[in-house]
């Protein structure tokens, strides 16, 4: 996994990476927004309502940590060892909107991320334990689990979107 050295670079690599992701999705119609294709496991409405969901999930934790709340990770009635329901639940919630109003609505939150990140000391993001609903066995700094919701899916999904793209087959593209 890749790490950062301070606040600035972890932000320069949230916006490098999302930028690209998002490129990705320009010129495929609402259409096919539904469209399953073999060998690619999500529609691209699945795959911007993914990231929708556990980018939100993210703030969300920490806005409840900071109100005082406990936070129930992954999210209340959904388990670590059993993410299909909580990925259904992402797609519900976000996938009925058009392929446009998923990319502002995904604008908006990776802005509210970097935001977030922006109001964080670097001993928040690179030390261990700063949050309740980021202290795992394995002792993981909050910069990590930003990592994993934010650039690591923004890459793995730019290729799943390319497949798709090719293995559709549309001139448009």
């Amino acid at each position: 996994m890749r790490t950062y050295t301070d606040k600035t670079e972890l932000i320069a690599a949230i916006q490098t990476s999302y930028q690209k992701y998002i490129a990705e999705f320009a010129g495929i119609p609402d259409t096919l927004k539904d469209k399953r294709i073999p060998d690619v496991d999500r529609t691209p409405s699945e795959n911007l309502a993914y990231q929708l969901g556990w980018l939100n999930l993210l703030l969300r934790w920490d806005q409840l940590e900071q109100q005082g709340q406990v936070v129930h990770t992954p999210a209340p009635g959904y388990k670590w060892n059993d993410l299909g329901g909580l990925y259904q639940s992402f797609y519900q919630q976000y996938g009925q909107e058009s392929l446009q109003t998923q990319i502002q609505a995904l604008n908006e939150t990776v802005t509210r991320v970097i935001a977030w990140v922006d109001t964080l000391s670097d001993s928040d993001l690179f030390e261990p334990g700063q949050r309740q609903w980021a202290t795992t066995a394995a002792k993981w700094p909050l910069w990590k689990w930003i990592h994993i919701n934010s650039m690591a899916p923004f890459t793995n999904f730019r290729t799943k979107i390319r497949k798709w793209k090719k293995l559709n087959n549309h001139n448009e593209f």
